[in-house]
């Protein structure tokens, strides 16, 4: 698929990041609304991070007292949930993304994948929640845990020839590779992972790799960012592993 090619070599150039564009708050003359606090809330942790986030602070980004955030949600927990299905919804309105196999299995999960990696970085400390909030059911795997796109999924994988079992066991490793590979990338991004976050900038104090003379003379290739190649390469690669996996079923 044409926007969705590979970069080309050195990284330059990411077809997902080229489509990203940021979302406008509303003006703070529309009246309160929840559609407004989950928007505050989305501005608040992509500016600030989750840890800051609290129903005081969120007040305050919109000029009310805590208290009046009450009247339309009941608490931080169901912001947080909103969070998750506002940044995940938009993903319906990407041009790139595809309903159905239209042209084919293969390009389906394509334009899928890159779509949730859409967007993860338009939204990189927000996206962790979607690994972390409790989704519909305990069998639905993040970032695919809404039912309609499992539905989708599911649906449109059958209908191109997997079994019930295949279709079943590509949601997964399908799911494994887009949460794994993107919550690497947005902790690359600043996204808090909690205790599991080990954000670097990538610079390396002399002395400190003296023992380790093959780590300190590949620092500065070891530093370079070339996740949207690896997302490309490794997403190729699961595809032809599905591939084989519709095949035996």
């Amino acid at each position: 698929m044409g926007s969705d090619s590979p970069p080309g070599a050195g990284g330059t150039h990411d077809p997902d990041a080229a489509l990203i564009a940021g979302d406008d708050l509303p003006s703070a003359r529309v009246p309160l609304d929840k559609d407004r606090i989950v928007a505050a809330a989305v501005t608040f942790i992509e500016e600030n991070g989750l840890p800051g986030l609290s129903m005081r602070r969120l007040g305050r980004e919109l000029g009310v007292e805590a208290m009046s955030l009450y009247r339309y949600v009941p608490g931080k927990e169901e912001v947080l949930d909103s969070v998750v299905e506002r940044i995940m919804g938009t993903m319906a309105d990407d041009p790139e993304v595809r309903f159905g196999p239209e042209d084919g299995w293969q390009d389906f999960l394509q334009r899928l994948a890159h779509g949730v990696r859409r967007v993860a970085l338009q939204h990189p400390k927000c996206f962790p929640l979607v690994a972390s909030r409790p989704p519909e059911a305990p069998w639905l795997r993040p970032p695919l845990r809404d039912l309609r796109w499992v539905e989708i999924f599911l649906a449109s994988l059958i209908a191109e020839g997997f079994t019930r079992s295949a279709a079943v066991q590509a949601y997964r490793a399908f799911t494994g590779f887009l949460l794994g590979t993107l919550l690497l990338e947005v902790a690359g991004r600043g996204a808090d992972l909690g205790p599991i976050d080990t954000i670097d900038d990538g610079s390396v104090i002399p002395g400190d790799l003296g023992d380790f003379p093959t780590v300190a003379a590949l620092a500065e290739p070891l530093s370079e960012d070339h996740m949207a190649t690896e997302f490309e390469e490794t997403l190729e690669t699961l595809i032809d592993r599905l591939a084989l996996v519709r095949a035996e079923g």
